[in-house]
């Protein structure tokens, strides 16, 4: 479990923080040591309690987060917050602890007041970084957690994995020659003339040029130039000769040029359609979520209804077993009383137990619920982004591979065809 914690002040912030409506469900589970029930209650009597002193930072937050793929009961949470304050030397301060759930992870908040009522001061927390990590390290070993790198040895911490460019540059993916050969040896094979011939080699993506020596060439979209007569295995007069029906020929470094801006709108287009793919699928799923939390929600409030209505007519039986008048006074006599109110007691424990257990077997059933949507909306967001890089390194490779004279023409139109469609 990830503890992160730190002293602040800011109560209404914090208040308004913690209760924050993007947070699918949101649960004030403690309120101890304050006069207030209410959570923003309790956070002003912290700040209006430290006014009477001069530390600023009166209030120390601290957040719990288990693994992400382990579920972790209210007891746990309970039992590390205890830990948490007796390392820390806030056991018996004023606390008050919330639940959050959010993208199928539960996580916890417990907000201590630091000053001490009776001596209004607050205590040193030195090193409590250090001592949230002992814990930390306490529970990750206690529960059998496959414990983080950074929390092993802080020094693996890696915050940042990739840079701007690393993050935008793509693999330029290699082409097998075979395949290269096959592809012009079919199209000179399916072709009599050099209109049908170039016909054919655009269609697999290679357009006609000439070469330096006059002699007959081909361009692929990722700038690389192919001597038809080698690729096809016939001689160079050969080539000449079919393609003797078309006009002259663009330069390489003409052909080069219309290529790049083939592809540069070629992979534009296809900019334009994975963000509005994108775009439909995220509304999918972020319907599908919301009406997930508001069925969610709506269970666990049935859930509360049920067992209210349950613990009162329970409350109402253990009630009747108690006999009034003369009767009840014989019963107390007798001992009966005192072993009825025991027996009571006993079952009131043991029901409080039983909702307990009903409460958590419901929130991890729709945890497990919420997180098998979370992977689906992350393979989406990854695949997404894998499609989107992909497509801006081709793009750069091809400004890049672009003269520059015909770079800076190209932007020109792009800008002169934005401010026209405005």
């Amino acid at each position: 479990m990830i503890l992160n914690g730190s002293q602040r002040g800011g109560a209404r912030d914090l208040a308004v923080h913690l209760m924050k409506p993007e947070n699918e469900h949101v649960e004030v589970h403690e309120i101890r040591g304050f006069v207030s029930g209410t959570l923003a209650g309790a956070l002003r009597e912290a700040e209006a309690v430290s006014r009477g002193t001069k530390c600023r930072r009166h209030l120390y937050s601290l957040s719990l987060n288990p693994p992400e793929t382990e579920r972790a009961s209210i007891e746990l949470f309970e039992s590390a917050i205890d830990r948490v304050e007796v390392k820390l030397g806030l056991a018996g301060y004023p606390r008050i602890v919330v639940f959050h759930e959010k993208q199928g992870r539960r996580h916890a908040h417990c907000i201590w007041s630091r000053i001490n009522p009776e001596t209004m001061t607050a205590p040193r927390l030195s090193h409590d970084r250090l001592k949230l990590g002992d814990v930390s390290r306490e529970l990750y070993i206690e529960h059998g957690w496959k414990m983080p790198e950074g929390l092993v040895d802080p020094a693996l911490r890696n915050p940042l994995n990739f840079s701007r460019e690393e993050w935008l540059k793509a693999k330029r993916i290699g082409k097998d020659p075979r395949d290269i050969k096959a592809a012009f040896q079919q199209c000179w094979a399916a072709s009599d003339s050099g209109r049908a011939l170039r016909q054919a080699l655009e269609t697999k993506g290679y357009y006609l040029a000439r070469g330096d020596r006059r002699n007959v060439v081909a361009i692929d979209v990722d700038g690389e130039v192919y001597a038809i007569a080698r690729w096809t295995g016939v001689k160079s007069k050969d080539v000449n000769a079919r393609t003797s029906d078309l006009a002259e020929l663009p330069t390489v470094a003409e052909t080069k040029v219309r290529v790049a801006n083939l592809a540069r709108e070629k992979l534009t287009g296809f900019l334009s359609d994975l963000v509005k793919e994108f775009a439909t699928a995220s509304q999918r799923f972020e319907d599908t979520r919301r009406s997930m939390v508001a069925q969610h929600r709506m269970a666990r409030e049935e859930l509360a209804q049920r067992q209210q209505r349950r613990g009162d007519e329970e409350t109402r039986e253990r009630a009747a077993r108690f006999r009034k008048g003369l009767a009840g006074l014989w019963d107390r006599v007798t001992g009966r009383h005192a072993k009825l109110r025991h027996q009571a007691e006993d079952e009131a424990a043991a029901n409080a137990a039983r909702d307990a257990a009903e409460k958590q077997a419901l929130i991890d059933h729709q945890l497990e619920e919420r997180q098998r949507l979370q992977v689906a909306i992350r393979q989406e967001r990854q695949a997404h982004t894998k499609s989107m890089t992909r497509l801006h390194g081709q793009i750069s490779v091809n400004d890049r591979d672009m003269p520059e004279e015909s770079l800076v023409t190209h932007r020109s139109r792009r800008r002169a065809d934005r401010t026209n469609t405005r």
